[in-house]
């Protein structure tokens, strides 16, 4: 078999097993298409994703549905305001332990958390106290937790799958900016329509309950991750990415910062509502997010198309407006939509 022959075997196997994990959690989903497929995307290239959206409406059902189609080892934190960081990560405990001449002896070991496992769901993360919900800052970003000086390493693969209430509603805490971009993806969860609710009842409410099996392992998993990175992408689709990010941050460019040197790409829209733009991780996102696409897509390199169709939920949780759009009600979905409508496909 030739390497091209075997890149396309490999790539079969990805859509395969794409398919296959998609269609045990239809067994149990009713609609949410979308939804579903942004969290497999962030199965797929490595991220973490945040669910937002009212109680009741499957956000927790989602993700431990995911949790039951792979051979991971899940892990559930159930956030509450009076959920202290070592209840995530762990603590140091003082251990009885066998010394020489069958005395005991008393030494101190670490006590792992639940973070300590493969797929994590950080049930209504925004209850808990922004103290505890930054415990998962170096988790998300490194795979690591540090506890009384010692680091210790996560397991792999590793993902952070994260739900939500509305900001808006009673007990709950706003994200530290910093571990909102930590997110690959916000997947806002809408209610669902008269004949989905029909088939949920159907499903829910009989005897004939719906049942998943495990069908991805870890080891197809991380193969499929370093698949999605091989996926080409043109040199003007990439710029196309990075133009987007830039269209996003408002000030100007300024003759005294080099590294601000050049045209501004931000919209009058974006300079009138926002006060910061997306982080250099918005553009890894876009690029690999377009790449998984392409992939599903049976194509061989990443398009524009696939940079905007996954704009949203890589930027509404990377933009912060100002007091003026907050008090006009000017979204950044609003604004997101602005930036893919008016960002040329050339560059200027």
């Amino acid at each position: 078999m030739s390497s091209i022959e075997a890149v396309q075997a490999q790539a079969q196997r990805f859509r395969d097993d794409y398919t296959a994990v998609r269609e045990q959690i239809r067994r149990v989903i009713v609609g949410h298409s979308d939804i579903i497929d942004g969290v497999l995307t962030c199965l797929f290239v490595g991220g973490h994703a945040l669910l937002e959206g009212a109680p009741g409406i499957g956000k927790t059902l989602l993700i431990r549905t995911l949790s039951q189609a792979l051979r991971l080892r899940f892990g559930r934190i159930q956030f509450t305001p009076d959920l202290m960081p070592a209840d995530v990560m762990g603590t140091t405990v003082v251990a009885e332990v066998e010394a020489e001449g069958g005395r005991q002896k008393r030494e101190f070991r670490f006590q792992p958390g639940p973070i300590f496992a493969q797929i994590i769901l950080a049930d209504e993360i925004n209850r808990a106290t922004p103290k505890t919900q930054s415990a998962l800052l170096e988790a998300m970003q490194e795979r690591s937790v540090t506890v009384a000086g010692q680091t210790h390493r996560l397991p792999s693969p590793f993902f952070v799958m994260a739900t939500q209430n509305p900001i808006e509603q009673e007990g709950t805490y706003p994200l530290p900016e910093a571990q909102l971009d930590r997110f690959f993806f916000k997947l806002l969860v809408g209610s669902s329509g008269r004949e989905e609710l029909a088939e949920i009842l159907r499903r829910t409410t009989t005897s004939d309950a719906p049942s998943v099996e495990p069908v991805l392992d870890e080891t197809r998993i991380l193969e499929h991750q370093a698949l999605v990175r091989q996926v080409a992408i043109a040199p003007h689709v990439q710029d196309y990415a990075i133009r987007m990010v830039l269209a996003t941050q408002p000030r100007p460019a300024s003759p005294k910062d080099p590294s601000r040197a050049g045209p501004s790409f931000a919209t009058p829209m974006v300079n009138q509502y926002v006060r910061y733009g997306a982080s250099p991780r918005a553009a890894q996102t876009l690029v690999l997010g377009a790449k998984c696409r392409a992939l599903v897509s049976a194509r061989p390199a990443a398009s524009i198309d696939d940079i905007r169709a996954i704009a949203a939920p890589t930027l509404r949780h990377r933009i912060i407006v100002n007091f003026e759009a907050e008090a006009e009600g000017v979204t950044t979905d609003t604004l997101v939509a602005n930036i893919v409508e008016t960002l040329p496909v050339e560059a200027g």
